[in-house]
């Protein structure tokens, strides 16, 4: 694909994920807000006022000015105090008052990707509290299609509703996790020089990729198939995913070779913040 065709690609995933989002949420029930999720310490409502403050700043909207308890035991640092303190602001809400802020700022911003003028690689503010960088416009658009997907999914298993593991986001969401792999196993879990690592996962997204690490210790990634991996994993996709996105206990995880090797990589696999 072009560069253009890339971006209108990511806008069409974001858009059917987060509209994904706000059908699921618009009939439920008062209490099913406050039904816990998978993403530490945050409710669907708070999943919900996430996805619409990181919108909403995306728009230009001025952050909330508001006082954070000190009681937050998910609250661990800087980056984690920036993401709490809109969703925080948002736990007194009425689910009226959700379902339409997050309707309209589906609306917004909606409209404001179809007049974007930027070009692909033009720079853009991605904010993120201590992590505020400029990243190139078609990187700011994958990385919302994954966050969208990723807290799709927080919902649907807090509220028992399936689905969307397939999607064109859960691909783009794919792509993103396994670029992560590198730095999971040879960074994270110290894979030694010279070692792969297999990973076949299963399920509605299927794929077979191989970790390499050289001899200086730098991992890379391919979708060769190693015949004698030091360590191979065998998992679902959705366990793949809550894996790589520290959420809860995984499903079952097959795991053949170096057991000590396969443990480091299990407890390191989480690659988001």
């Amino acid at each position: 694909m072009t560069d253009n065709q890339t971006v209108q690609a990511y806008t069409d995933a974001w858009t059917q994920s987060i509209e994904s989002i706000s059908e699921l949420v618009a009939p439920l029930p008062a209490d099913a807000w406050n039904r816990a999720t998978e993403c530490p310490g945050w409710s669907v409502r708070d999943v919900v006022s996430h996805v619409i403050a990181f919108e909403s700043e995306l728009l230009g909207d001025p952050r909330p000015i508001h006082s954070l308890p000190s009681d937050l035991r998910h609250v661990t640092d800087e980056f984690t105090r920036y993401m709490e303190l809109p969703v925080d602001k948002r736990r007194c809400h009425t689910s009226p008052e959700m379902t339409g802020e997050l309707e309209y700022t589906i609306i917004r911003r909606s409209r404001a990707l179809r007049t974007a003028r930027h070009e692909p690689t033009d720079p853009v503010r991605w904010p993120a509290g201590p992590f505020t960088r400029d990243l190139p416009y078609h990187e700011l658009l994958r990385l919302r299609v994954f966050d969208v997907w990723v807290h799709e999914q927080d919902l649907r298993r807090a509220l028992g509703e399936p689905g969307n593991l397939d999607s064109a986001a859960a691909l783009i969401s794919r792509d993103h996790l396994v670029a992560a792999l590198p730095k999971a196993v040879a960074k994270l879990a110290g894979a030694p020089a010279g070692s792969t690592v297999g990973f076949d996962v299963t399920g509605p997204v299927e794929f077979l990729r191989t970790v390499r690490v050289d001899a200086a210790g730098h991992g890379s990634v391919d979708d060769s198939i190693s015949l004698a991996p030091d360590v191979q994993f065998t998992l679902g996709w959705e366990t793949y995913v809550r894996l790589a996105c520290g959420r809860g206990r995984p499903g079952p995880v097959k795991t053949e070779g170096d057991e000590e090797l396969a443990a480091r990589i299990l407890a390191n696999f989480a690659v988001t913040p």
